[in-house]
């Protein structure tokens, strides 16, 4: 199933959590940190400002970093995705 947002929303596929931290100590699932940063799987065409269209700084493929509580989480044929606002992520990572 293809999932296009709208407007100035973006669908994320985020990092994985680390299994296994720098002193080599396992972290259980229960206490693994939220992932900060992903990939744009897809973005809208933009926000509509004064009757125009604000095109998105963001496109398929940027790897991005966005707030800890940022957008929805939302499963699309079983994978798990964040679909957030474009204002909601802070910068590409280049």
């Amino acid at each position: 199933m293809a999932v296009k947002p709208l407007a100035d929303r973006v669908l994320v596929k985020q990092e994985e959590a680390a299994e296994v931290n720098k002193g080599g100590i396992i972290i259980p699932d229960t206490a693994k940190e939220k992932p900060q940063k992903g990939v744009v799987i897809e973005a809208g065409p933009g926000r509509t400002e004064d009757g125009k269209l604000v095109a998105m700084e963001v496109k398929k493929g940027d790897k991005i970093l966005y707030g800890k509580y940022s957008g929805t989480e939302v499963t699309v044929d079983d994978e798990e995705f964040v679909i957030m606002r474009e204002s909601d992520i802070l910068a590409i990572i280049k």
